[in-house]
């Protein structure tokens, strides 16, 4: 939408790492520091329509999370079921993507509103403190996806910045969310906050609900922070129905549509499948969500997957549900099954967070029902296998299978369900057997242009593999 040059050309391509065709280079000329170049409005919208995008595609050379966590497959490529990024350069674009569209574009709105003279002090506060939570947001997202980063040095003059800590920059980011909350408090962006139309108290349950994210995430490797910030969330208020979610709604026509629609439906193309690794444990559950998440293309009810990571006819498998192929579609960074599950998490653990593991696991699964407009909630509840009580396994897998079921139309958030509770069990790709990834590697142009502070970042996470786990991921 907009690029936004800081110093040099050169600055650009080593502190955001994105790499741009000459032609392209032309957008970043314009002064971030600058209020009458950009509105602040303009590029938090952007950002934010940036951010939900790249979280939301099913795009092969864009988002591969989907197959990560093991909900699709496809009939074309099987490069990325195999986990073979390299070909594409998929980190390289979801850095690129973060840093410079999402990251850069909201800290310069933050720039900007400080800068404007008009807006009262209670304005610029809760505009910078909406820009922040999704700041935030990306920086987590970015740990979880990679481990250590730059972030004390990102988005700064600084032309070949140093990663830091992915434990440390956790522990920086609950300091930010707990100094952000408060100012939401106030006359925010409204027209432009796709998200919430500038509702503060929806903010607040939002920034709420990511700080109870970044707390659950630390429960195995820092138990008392975990404790502390989870239960501080949740005294202060996080999501309680689907009404809270952080959610945008496309619309029928480009460029507003759901990118998912652009890469099932205007592109023509017939490569996207769900997996048999999903499909196979709904059949085995019986789950009505079934009806949703897939197409009933093969009649009589029958939903099969395609084998994962390998070539399947398009014809002789199911397909993904009409609502994904709806360009109004909404879409979220952020649902009230998944503050559900991670609440269900945190009662096993014992922490205070005002109720029992089996009523969150419940109101999880009721969560995405509702979200999907499924029926059969009762009986799929009383099914011996899915309720709590003598649902199979630990409880763990307990809740990690329904929260995974949950996440299908979120293919990071699956992914991390699995890195976090490991489950379900996945199955290797049937082509060329690679090992389960745990993390996208270090983009190639870090490697070339930042080789030095890479090579540190590369040492220090136990090297720059797909198998590396990240930080809070020790089981």
């Amino acid at each position: 939408m907009k690029k936004i040059i800081i110093t040099t050309i050169l600055s650009i391509i080593l502190v955001l790492v994105s790499c741009k065709t000459d032609d392209q280079y032309e957008d970043f000329n314009r002064n971030p520091k600058s209020p009458t170049k950009v509105a602040a409005d303009f590029l938090f919208n952007g950002a934010t329509k940036s951010l939900i995008d790249q979280m939301t595609s099913i795009n092969v050379n864009i988002n591969v999370f989907r197959f990560f966590a093991q909900t699709n497959s496809t009939t074309t490529y099987t490069d990325e079921p195999n986990f073979d990024l390299t070909t594409r350069g998929i980190p390289d674009y979801h850095w690129s993507e973060m840093y410079r569209d999402v990251l850069l574009d909201l800290k310069t709105s933050k720039e900007v509103v400080l800068a404007d003279e008009m807006l009262a002090e209670s304005e610029k506060k809760a505009r910078v403190a909406q820009a922040e939570v999704l700041i935030i947001y990306t920086f987590q997202q970015m740990v979880d996806t990679w481990g250590n980063i730059p972030y004390s040095e990102a988005l700064s003059d600084v032309t070949l910045p140093k990663y830091d800590d992915a434990a440390t920059i956790y522990n920086d980011l609950i300091s930010r969310i707990n100094n952000t909350i408060p100012d939401l408090n106030g006359s925010g962006y409204s027209s432009s906050d796709q998200i919430y139309g500038g509702n503060s108290a929806a903010w607040i349950k939002f920034a709420n609900s990511l700080k109870l994210r970044i707390g659950i995430r630390l429960a195995d490797v820092n138990s008392s922070l975990a404790q502390s910030t989870v239960e501080s969330a949740v005294s202060a208020g996080v999501f309680t129905s689907n009404d809270d979610n952080a959610t945008i709604q496309y619309e029928g026509s480009t460029p507003n549509t759901n990118p998912m629609w652009i890469d099932l439906v205007q592109s023509g193309r017939l490569d996207h499948i769900p997996s048999n690794t999903i499909i196979d444990i709904m059949n085995n559950l019986d789950d009505p969500r079934r009806e949703v998440y897939f197409d009933d293309n093969l009649g009589m009810g029958v939903y099969k997957g395609g084998n994962y990571g390998t070539l399947a006819s398009y014809p002789t498998v199911s397909h993904l549900g009409d609502l994904l192929m709806d360009p109004t579609n909404p879409a979220s960074l952020m649902d009230y099954a998944e503050v559900s599950f991670m609440l269900a998490e945190a009662a096993e653990r014992g922490y205070n967070v005002g109720g029992t593991a089996e009523q969150f696991y419940n109101n999880g699964i009721a969560a995405s029902f509702d979200s999907w407009g499924v029926t059969g909630l009762a009986a799929y509840m009383a099914n011996p296998d899915v309720a709590y009580t003598t649902a199979p396994g630990t409880w763990r897998q307990k809740i990690g299978l329904q929260f995974w079921l949950a996440m299908f139309n979120r293919g990071f958030e699956g992914f991390t369900v699995w890195r976090k509770f490991d489950w379900p069990a996945f199955q290797l790709p049937v082509d060329k057997k690679n090992p389960l990834p745990y993390r996208y590697t270090y983009p190639i142009d870090e490697q070339n242009l930042n080789e030095t502070n890479w090579e540190a970042a590369s040492t220090a996470i136990g090297g720059d593999s797909q198998q590396t786990k990240i930080f809070w991921d020790v089981n």
